[in-house]
């Protein structure tokens, strides 16, 4: 499994309306792409002073798909954002390759 890993810099003045975006649009957009099975939007609980920062990550079980997002979609989706929030938000990317999972015994009974 491959996790393709946005880090996403957000400053307060735009980030209610950028939340809206990511929650009803954005993410929804990446995942109609048929690259990804699932996202997940988690919160970076570091405090930082006007600013807050999201890690967004999208499941794919191939690195092809993965490459073929980048070329077929990213482009596109990337620019919508840039066009909406400018340098307002800021995105580091990353790819994860997922090695195994581990679940305590009690939760597998």
């Amino acid at each position: 499994m491959i996790v393709y890993n946005v880090t996403l810099n957000i400053d307060l003045s735009i980030h209610d309306q950028w939340m809206r975006w990511m929650q009803t649009k954005h993410i929804n957009d990446v995942l109609a792409t048929g690259k990804f099975s699932s996202a997940r939007m988690i919160k970076v609980l570091i405090e930082e002073e006007g600013s807050v920062t999201y890690s967004v990550q999208y499941t794919t079980d191939s690195k092809e798909k993965l490459e073929k997002y980048y070329t077929d979609d990213a482009p596109r989706l990337r620019q919508e954002g840039l066009s909406m929030f400018g340098d307002k938000m800021l995105a580091f990317r990353t790819e994860l390759q997922v090695i195994s999972e581990h679940f305590p015994e009690s939760a597998l009974q």
